[in-house]
């Protein structure tokens, strides 16, 4: 990071409420080469450098650090990240501004809606499949898994989640 003015010290960091890359990646729950991508993204800005080297953070970074990161753990790649972080500076007036990030957002909060649908159901199905299977603790039918679903501790296809007629192989007759 070049022309980034170093500080005396840490201790005077802190005091000024500063925070270093571990602190970021601690705070925000990432890690430190997460908080180095980052910055070198362009994403997070240090305001300096301590005496050692250290990169130093204003606390605002941290909360976009974490917004970053959330945004990330849902499906937002970089690119979609960094535009919606750019809109207000790219557009000519807060009108603007505030039209285009509605817009960006609502397209966002459109997929996130959809993937949480689809997140609750194969949930429940997970949920279903793992209390079906657990009518299989101790089986020791001798031809399982050929015949598991003739068995008597499994119930019929029909009213087994999806999960479990995958796994186990249960046909719908």
């Amino acid at each position: 990071m070049k022309g980034a003015p170093r500080s005396k010290s840490r201790r005077e960091d802190v005091a000024d409420g500063t925070l270093t890359t571990g602190e970021m990646a601690r705070l925000s729950n990432t890690t430190l080469r997460t908080v180095r991508f980052y910055e070198e993204a362009g994403i997070l800005a240090p305001i300096a450098r301590t005496e050692g080297g250290h990169r130093v953070f204003e606390r605002p970074q941290l909360e976009r650090l974490m917004l970053v990161a959330d945004m990330r753990e849902a499906g937002l790649s970089l690119e979609e990240i960094r535009e919606l972080l750019e809109t207000k500076h790219k557009a000519r007036s807060g009108g603007a501004a505030a039209e285009a990030a509605c817009q960006i957002l609502s397209k966002h909060v459109a997929e996130l809606n959809a993937k949480i649908n689809v997140l609750s159901r194969l949930k429940e199905d997970l949920e279903r499949t793992a209390a079906a299977t657990g009518a299989c603790n101790g089986c020791e039918q001798p031809d399982f898994p050929d015949h598991s679903d003739q068995c008597g501790r499994v119930a019929k296809a029909d009213a087994q989640p999806r999960g479990m007629r995958v796994l186990w192989s249960l046909s719908r007759k």
